[in-house]
């Protein structure tokens, strides 16, 4: 029990995950400066950030539901945390694992997108709710290749638990290559999950203040902030598990080092292709993911289904 407790709560639990996503962040926001040749922020940037918002007072809209309006920011943080407890880091399994666990975890990864179009719809504010509108919509266009993407490696691994597919593939690391069209799909879905540029576009500064988020201030807006960065380290502990599946079973003063540097790959990443586009319409980011990202997809889906049936049969 005491075990357990710890890994919940400090390492690499709550107190973990909230450390690595102030470093994920300046690690983000520093590359993605340099990228477009800017300086950056300093280190202690997002934590100072971060507690500047919880110093904050709480302003809550009149005639918003106040109940909704305060209960989305901690349901956000919860889903993401209870959702690490599934991905094998750099041991073989989860604190959670079990056989279908990445249909779960792909389900809680859903959770806070869909917080965040509570919070804005329940927010009363016009800016707000066009937000929340937007967010909605990018839902059902990233969200199907996204999982598409995830599951196709599932598929080849002929398993639904995220430690048995990284086992796989860890055993079979050549077949990491047939997963690369999964893994371009995964990271530009990715972006939209995370509403990064160019899929920025619940939260447009120049169009709707901050869309979603524009009646929000003080904890609450810590909270989401927190629970978005967590989340960028959980979606990138799944891709770097079902995608990149090095080290695993390692001892821990070589395996933690080497998660992070797969981490810290998976953010580089979206920070360079956060470099290279402008922010699309949500019209074009529709149409992008359902004629560019799926048929991808579905090609992997394929790909995998006769390797597995003719290669590894």
């Amino acid at each position: 029990m005491v075990e357990t407790l710890f890994y919940i709560l400090v390492f690499p639990g709550f107190v973990f995950l909230s450390s690595l996503s102030f470093i994920t962040e300046f690690v983000d926001r520093k590359l993605y400066a340099r990228f477009q040749n800017r300086a950056g922020p300093p280190f202690i940037q997002p934590l100072a950030d971060f507690l500047k918002l919880v110093g904050k007072e709480d302003v809550i809209p009149e005639d918003s539901s106040p109940a909704i309006f305060k209960f989305m920011p901690i349901l956000a943080l919860t889903a993401v945390l209870t959702a690490f407890a599934y991905i094998p880091l750099w041991t073989t399994h989860g604190l959670a694992s079990f056989q279908g666990d990445i249909i779960v975890l792909l389900y809680l990864l859903t959770i806070p997108t869909l917080t965040f179009f509570l919070a804005g719809w329940y927010s009363t504010s016009l800016y707000a709710k066009i937000g929340a509108v937007r967010t909605i919509t990018q839902l059902f266009a990233y969200e199907v290749p996204l999982f598409m993407a995830v599951l196709a490696c599932a598929i080849l691994a002929d398993s639904w638990k995220t430690a048995d597919i990284a086992a796989f593939y860890s055993a079979k690391p050549w077949l990491i290559l047939v997963n690369l069209p999964a893994m371009f799909v995964a990271l530009i879905a990715l972006l939209g999950k995370l509403e990064r540029v160019p899929f920025d576009i619940p939260e447009a500064e120049t169009e709707i203040v901050a869309g979603t988020f524009t009646e929000y201030s003080g904890r609450l807006l810590a909270l989401f902030r927190l629970g978005i960065n967590i989340e960028t380290i959980v979606a990138a502990s799944l891709l770097a598990a079902v995608m990149i599946p090095f080290g695993l079973g390692l001892p821990w003063w070589f395996g933690v080092p080497l998660y992070l540097a797969k981490i810290l790959f998976v953010i580089f990443c979206l920070a360079l292709l956060r470099s290279v586009f402008a922010r699309f319409r949500i019209d074009q980011m529709m149409r992008f993911c359902w004629t560019v990202l799926a048929p991808i997809a579905f090609f992997q889906i394929i790909l995998n289904l006769i390797i597995k049936g003719f290669v590894l049969k």
